[in-house]
């Protein structure tokens, strides 16, 4: 994807929030900047093992990853279990970013990863150079030549 006047390249890995991939979670994110964790607004059991899945990913990575909360499934609003605010407090609690969306619909998706890319380390709009990155260039003005008959100062 293109963000700003950069080039992200975004790879995925989904395992579905299964049990049996848990296990892998190593392996899938030992060199990952970012993992979104998503949960069906429509099914509280999926909500409540964010918080796990969330754990599982600071184990393996620490605190210098990325996380992003996504509800997902806004198109069926109908029968949505978990609020905005509850997605939103759950983020602010566990210290990571949100966002609601749905795939069925594409709702937000493009935003979504264009948050995630612009929270990747290096991407600040106005990267601060260090004190050694800078040269100091002094300008002196030269002395003014003498013109000879010929128009020519050599």
């Amino acid at each position: 994807m293109y963000l700003e006047d950069r080039t992200i390249r975004l790879q995925l890995w989904d395992t579905a929030g299964q049990e049996r991939f848990r296990s892998l979670i190593p392996s899938y994110i030992r060199d990952s900047a970012a993992a979104v964790v998503v949960y069906d607004i429509a099914n509280l059991n999926s909500f409540q093992q964010t918080s796990k899945w969330i754990d599982d990913v600071r184990t393996e990575r620490g605190s210098d990853v990325i996380i992003m909360l996504v509800g997902n499934k806004t198109d069926l609003a109908d029968k949505r279990q978990i609020t905005t605010e509850e997605g939103e407090q759950r983020a602010k609690e566990l210290n990571v970013m949100f966002i609601e969306t749905s795939a069925k619909t594409g709702y937000n998706v493009k935003q979504l990863f264009r948050r995630v890319a612009a929270a990747l380390p290096g991407m600040d709009s106005t990267p601060e150079k260090s004190k050694e990155d800078m040269i100091d260039i002094k300008l002196e003005k030269q002395p003014e030549m003498t013109v000879t008959e010929s128009s020519c100062s050599c």
